[in-house]
């Protein structure tokens, strides 16, 4: 730890604009542990503030750290943790619930409209040296999870939280639409839960090449194909790309009483087929984060089901962070990481 107190931390400013500078190192509550961030994943909604200053309802009012799908090393505890801890390798669940909200007790703190998260306007997130969280979202993993898996852990949580509203079984048969990062770790996914048939559309030919190194069974180029109309008959669509025509396809191709999942970022209004919804009893619903996924995760990574370090494809210092976020643009871009410490 700095013997100054201080720590560096790229700082959200103004919408394209970032800066490194020089903040207090946070101090942990009593139920908290503060962690020297090695490496953090960067996100599509990061790169949504940096370029837009704003995602949805958020709006970037004032100086903001991005990053949340980060990873280190426990290097000091609150009064009520246990000190043991200090040394730990760790990945963050950066959120903060209330446990006493009606969705927290229903076991949904995902869904805790008071939920205190990292990176969002008033939460500051881990493109710094050091953060802070509560002992219990900071979660061991084993030597064998290098660390910059250890912060893919939380886009891998997002698949396993889809693959869970999905269905994904043995012998599932599955469309996802978007093979950008989100869209290839669920591909993974379905395959170690077992998916017979693992189908990933995308408008990229490097991104499909992508998709069949990570799993898919068969891509499809939607301008060269009618998706909608292919009769693949799914048992499971995942929306992994946020583009309106992408959701709209995919409701022709799912079985009668097949799920849809929605994923991907886009635009917050889209018409939807409300007749082939009605006429198949479709259950639709979307992904807010996600809850209880953790250990889910782990576990696929440290068996080798899900391989999270061949998706780095960049990485960079924190006086970088702007071309980590811009990196993301580029089809040949899977995962940039921001690494605090060099």
């Amino acid at each position: 730890m700095s013997e100054t107190g201080r720590m560096r931390a790229s700082v959200l400013t103004a919408a394209t604009s970032l800066e490194v500078q020089s903040r207090e190192i946070p101090v942990p509550d009593a139920d908290q542990v503060l962690v020297r961030i090695e490496a953090v994943g960067v996100c599509g909604s990061d790169v949504h503030f940096y370029k837009e200053g704003r995602l949805g309802d958020w709006v970037v009012d004032e100086p903001l750290i991005l990053g949340h799908e980060s990873a280190g090393v426990i290097v000091a505890v609150g009064s009520d943790v246990d000190a043991n801890r200090v040394g730990e390798r760790v990945s963050i669940e950066p959120q903060r619930p209330d446990p006493t909200s009606r969705e927290s007790m229903a076991g949904q703190y995902n869904l805790d409209p008071a939920m205190e998260f990292y990176a969002v306007p008033g939460v500051d997130g881990a493109f710094a040296e050091y953060a802070v969280i509560q002992a219990h979202f900071a979660h061991t993993v084993p030597d064998s999870v290098s660390l910059e898996a250890a912060a893919l852990l939380e886009p891998l949580s997002v698949a396993v939280a889809t693959a869970r509203k999905a269905g994904f079984t043995v012998g599932s048969r599955v469309l996802i639409t978007g093979a950008g990062p989100i869209g290839i770790i669920t591909a993974q996914v379905a395959k170690a839960y077992g998916a017979a048939e693992i189908i990933v559309t995308d408008l990229d030919a490097a991104r499909r090449e992508q998709a069949l190194r990570f799993g898919a069974t068969r891509v499809i180029d939607p301008s060269a194909e009618s998706v909608g109309s292919l009769g693949l008959d799914v048992d499971a669509f995942v929306d992994a790309s946020g583009a309106a025509p992408a959701v709209r396809s995919g409701f022709g191709e799912v079985r009668p009483g097949g799920a849809v999942v929605l994923v991907g970022m886009g635009a917050s209004e889209i018409p939807l087929p409300v007749t082939t919804i009605q006429n198949n009893e479709l259950i639709v619903t979307g992904i807010f984060r996600y809850a209880n996924t953790w250990p889910t995760a782990i576990g696929l990574v440290e068996r080798g089901e899900v391989d999270l370090d061949a998706l780095v494809t960049g990485r960079f210092p924190l006086d970088e962070v702007q071309q980590a976020l811009e990196s993301t643009g580029r089809s040949d871009t899977l995962k940039s990481i921001v690494t605090p410490q060099r």
